[in-house]
């Protein structure tokens, strides 16, 4: 259908700040399809009368690293090396389970993206010349306090105990 000023309109409308259906965003260049992500639910347990001990609100969701097709060689590396084979995350926290999905899918995000962050390399400096002359004048006074100790109590003239 067209509209008055003559654009055509999609079917559906895009929303650029909708996140893409049936995909969990992890960074930049990884995005994982919900698919790969295992999920099982189970009562909470705890207190809460009825509702905890009928409702299944507890989700764990469980992703296998080593068979993800999603994965680029380097993030399957990088992931195994610091996850293992596979990441399981739990969510009890609230009494819905479609909030506790969402939690889950959160922390799965984080887990996931705090792996793949890759550390900026530190470079090596010199000490700055003050800094230089602070440890110098460090190791100075610490040898006088050691040497004070050496020679015992220093006595007042006229101090005769």
């Amino acid at each position: 259908m067209a509209d008055p000023r003559g654009r055509d309109e999609p079917d559906q409308p895009e929303e650029p700040d909708q996140p893409d259906r049936g995909v969990l965003r992890v960074s930049r260049t990884c995005a994982i399809r919900l698919e790969e992500l295992e999920w099982r639910f189970s009562s909470s347990g705890g207190p809460g009368g009825q509702h905890a001990n009928t409702a299944n609100t507890r989700v764990e969701v469980r992703f296998d690293v080593a068979d993800s097709p999603s994965l680029g060689p380097r993030q399957r590396a990088r992931l195994l090396e610091r996850l293992g084979t596979a990441v399981r995350v739990v969510a009890s926290d609230e009494r819905s389970q479609a909030r506790n999905r969402q939690l889950a899918l959160d922390r799965l995000r984080s887990r996931l993206a705090e792996a793949l962050r890759v550390a900026p390399a530190r470079h090596p400096t010199s000490p700055s010349r003050r800094a230089r002359e602070r440890r110098l004048e460090d190791k100075r006074r610490r040898g006088q306090v050691k040497r004070q100790r050496r020679l015992g109590p220093v006595r007042e003239q006229g101090d005769d105990g």
